[in-house]
């Protein structure tokens, strides 16, 4: 998905500006601030950079507007300005804050738009900091990322690419809001049944990859991936460091010795020069392409680059190329602490229309490799978003929790042109919204959500209008991802969990986890419960 860097710049430096004409205002003179000078309501931009939300959605979202109301209180911010790229060899790591979604106003916006997003990589960046010992920055945390490690058992499509799931309740962090939950499950492949794939594996193997938790975990991918692939697949090796290279032409997977010979072969050394390596790659993937097949790149980075084109805006014109005219996508995996550019890994995923994973285990890369093959290599949507039309007088207000990096105009939403998510076949994508009803009663009814994306397997745009409605309870399954995103948002900092505590998000995920993914998260609570005492 192509992200609109520019105008997020253009928009933190009218936050700055608005910011200085705002102090001493009080919270009701910021509310004021989301109107234009003739009167005319703002767009839903400008709300969203300049607007003081209402009530937050933690543990007493009453108090805390009562708060607001009587305070000179800044307005909770939108965005900050991110730092530079660490150099090679410099242990710092980055991240780029995307801001935090505020309350909408139903009257005045009645529509949320975004683009689907399945990548995990933020989950397991931040569960690698708290096993090591340490509290992640807030910037390494993104909501739905936390919420789409986990995968709810939703029912799976007979014949579209997607089947819908819609449900809801009171929200176990906001007296008086509902938790709305829209469930997305991508069509089921069998890995038999999968299209062959041809793979061009682009790896880092420059100095800074040069630890057992970087190239050394990579090759270990690597290899279990190679098992669980088909004699009909093909794959490419290309390395960089200060330069690139190719280091196995493609072969079929009949050639198994020499690519795990190529594999076990890589050693660390040199600069990064991921621009030169990447488009090396696409070059590798292109002479291999065919249209019968899956023609991906995988790149296995720590994300720095420090020779030829550095910052990921430079790297990204090639990559939107292949993506968008020839189908070649890009997927990134990420290894390693110390330094890593999450950002840059990220967004290069973004644009190449595939998904940002981060292996920090072997256990990892075997649920990535193994246990989920086939979603990670087979595309089943393309250009997929999310439309959601809140009825007003169902809905006092809402709040999406977190894709604030996948932000789409509610025009563009049937603009076919509209870059959008991608995901994988057996995909589960979860988008959950807290909203104030106007009354108890309205629960049943309170809008539509319509879901538009291109069938990969009939190359047809589809589009798919459910209603939206909350019950008197909430399942299981949806108290735990309640536990989730409220542990992502006291992390990263929102405004809108400063009521909230890991104590609280404890109680309830240990009451509802069930597997022992669910049970891995709460031991991550209590660990992150103890970094903070």
């Amino acid at each position: 998905m192509r992200r609109k860097r520019n105008a997020y710049v253009a928009a933190t430096a009218a936050l700055a500006v608005a910011c200085f004409a705002l102090a001493g205002c009080s919270s009701d003179d910021r509310n004021d601030s989301a109107v234009g000078t003739s009167g005319e309501t703002a767009t839903k931009e400008e709300r969203s950079l300049a607007e003081q939300p209402a009530p937050a959605p933690a543990a007493d979202r009453a108090a805390t507007e009562s708060e607001a109301q009587m305070t000179s209180e800044p307005a909770p911010p939108y965005g900050k300005p991110s730092r530079p790229a660490p150099p090679n060899g410099q242990d710092d790591m980055y991240f780029d804050h995307a801001g935090t979604n505020p309350f909408v106003a139903t009257e005045d916006d009645p529509l949320s738009t975004f683009a689907i997003d399945v990548d995990t990589g933020s989950y397991t960046v931040v569960r690698n900091y708290v096993a090591g010992g340490s509290l992640p920055p807030e910037d390494a945390v993104r909501v739905e990322e936390f919420v789409n490690y986990f995968e709810p058992d939703y029912a799976a499509p007979k014949d579209q690419a997607f089947a819908v799931h819609v449900d809801g309740g009171p929200s176990p962090f906001g007296e008086g809001y509902e938790l709305l939950r829209i469930g997305l499950k991508g069509r089921e492949v069998a890995d038999e049944d999968r299209k062959p794939a041809n793979l061009t594996f682009v790896i880092d193997v420059s100095g800074s990859m040069g630890r057992d938790n970087k190239l050394g975990l990579a090759k270990r991918s690597l290899h279990l991936l190679v098992d669980s692939l088909r004699p009909s697949d093909q794959i490419a090796i290309v390395t960089y460091g200060s330069d690139a290279r190719i280091v196995l032409d493609p072969v079929s997977l009949e050639e198994k010795r020499d690519i795990e010979d190529a594999i076990d072969a890589l050693a660390s050394s040199g600069s990064t020069n991921a621009e030169e390596g990447l488009k090396l790659a696409y070059d590798v993937a292109e002479r291999q392409y065919s249209r019968d097949a899956v023609n991906r790149v995988i790149l296995l980075s720590d994300g720095v680059a420090n020779v030829g084109e550095t910052s990921a805006e430079g790297i990204l014109e090639t990559i939107d190329e292949y993506a968008n005219t020839k189908r070649i996508t890009l997927t990134t995996v990420g290894f390693g602490m110390g330094n890593y550019n999450d950002t840059l890994m990220e967004q290069l995923a973004d644009q190449g229309d595939g998904v940002y994973a981060y292996v920090d285990s072997f256990t990892e890369a075997r649920r990535l490799f193994v246990e989920n093959v086939a979603g990670t290599l087979e595309t089943i949507a393309r250009d997929a978003k999310i439309q959601v039309e809140f009825d007003p007088e169902a809905v006092d207000r809402y709040r999406l929790l977190g894709y604030e990096n996948r932000d789409i105009r509610d025009e563009d939403f049937r603009d076919d042109e509209t870059d959008a998510g991608e995901v994988g076949a057996g995909h589960t994508v979860t988008a959950l919204y807290e909203v104030k009803l106007t009354s108890p009663e309205a629960r049943r009814n309170i809008g539509t959500a319509r879901v538009r994306y291109v069938d990969e397997k009939t190359n047809r745009t589809e589009e798919w209008t459910v209603p939206l409605r909350t019950e008197g309870e909430l399942s299981d399954d949806l108290k735990f991802l309640a536990a989730v995103a409220e542990y992502a948002e006291i992390l990263r900092g929102s405004y809108w969990a400063k009521e909230s505590s890991i104590e609280a998000v404890l109680d309830l995920a240990e009451r509802a986890a069930k597997d022992e993914r669910e049970q891995q998260f709460v031991t991550m609570v209590k660990d992150t419960a103890a970094l903070r005492r």
